[in-house]
């Protein structure tokens, strides 16, 4: 993976996807402090804000022995200033690697295509593959195995869904859905899910029902109704997923040893009531640490000069 971008979990083999995750359960074991990137820069490049995206990266490069830059959309005016061509081609001269949080996937395309160094993925409105990769190890951790364990996802099929749906089907898990009318996953995403779920003994199932979803799930996870960008959308948004709140009752049916998940931050109460988040099955500050070890093995895979 040396040298390559990370801008969907989909640009993965499985293979890739196991070394990822098999790199990060070896680093948390190890607790950091590797030099694998010692005299790099990351340059992290946002345009919205973000709490956990930035301090985990920040600190990864740090246990990874390098450093990192924060550049907020203010500093760097991404598509304004000057053209996103340019910025990728002068960060290149400066830095190792480049991690992006922007509002469009185009943006990133556009970095990666212009980049000279690795360009990752650290959120667009078009996937969030860090998240799924951290997503993935939380799961792993808990079951020892992903191939054949059920995630029931209850929401609306944006980033988050997108890239934990490519992520389910590139390890043979099964990922149903459930989501109002009009809120479920692109149809382009749903084609290529079920075609990489072919290959691997993988499943995708789409519900309107919540119910249908979770009942013998292994995972229930669920996140924000309407994302950073779509606040003009709040209202018809809450009204559309009313019922589709994670509730106790909603957890009953799934697997007596399920765990919840969320990627945070959350609306308690409104996707997810506040005894089922800060509940025994809940694991979703166990998902948010794990963004740390997940991406210290994407920079490590992507930009070290020693092989891991």
């Amino acid at each position: 993976m040396r040298g390559r971008h990370v801008l969907s979990i989909a640009d993965l083999s499985p293979d890739e996807v196991t070394t990822i995750l098999n790199t990060a359960l070896s680093m948390k074991r190890d607790g950091g402090g590797h030099d694998l990137l010692r005299g790099k820069t990351l340059a992290l490049i946002f345009e919205k804000p973000s709490l956990r995206t930035r301090v985990s990266f920040d600190v990864a490069m740090q246990e990874l022995g390098g450093h990192a830059i924060y550049l907020s959309q203010a500093e760097v005016g991404l598509g304004q200033r000057e053209p996103v061509s340019d910025i990728a081609r002068v960060l290149s001269r400066y830095v190792d690697v480049i991690a992006a949080r922007t509002y469009e996937h185009r943006t990133l395309l556009d970095l990666a295509r212009h980049s000279g160094v690795p360009v990752i993925n650290a959120l667009s409105d078009e996937e969030h593959p860090c998240q799924a990769m951290a997503d993935l190890l939380t799961v792993l951790e808990r079951y020892g195995t992903l191939r054949g364990i059920r995630i029931a996802f209850v929401g609306d099929g944006f980033n988050v869904a997108v890239s934990l749906a490519e992520a389910a089907a590139l390890t043979g898990m099964s990922f149903a859905m459930a989501s109002p009318a009009g809120y479920s996953l692109p149809e382009a995403t749903v084609r290529l899910v079920r075609d990489i779920a072919s290959k691997t003994g993988g499943r995708l199932d789409l519900y309107e029902s919540p119910a249908d979803a979770v009942r013998d799930a292994d995972v229930v996870y669920t996140d924000v109704w309407a994302s950073m960008g779509q606040e003009d959308s709040y209202a018809q948004r809450k009204e559309a997923f009313s019922g589709y709140a994670i509730t106790a009752d909603l957890m009953s049916l799934a697997k007596p040893t399920a765990i919840f998940m969320h990627d945070l931050p959350a609306h308690r109460g409104e996707e997810v009531m506040e005894d089922v988040i800060e509940g025994p099955q809940s694991v979703v500050f166990d998902q948010a640490e794990n963004r740390l070890h997940a991406q210290k093995a994407i920079l490590a895979l992507t930009t070290s000069d020693h092989d891991l």
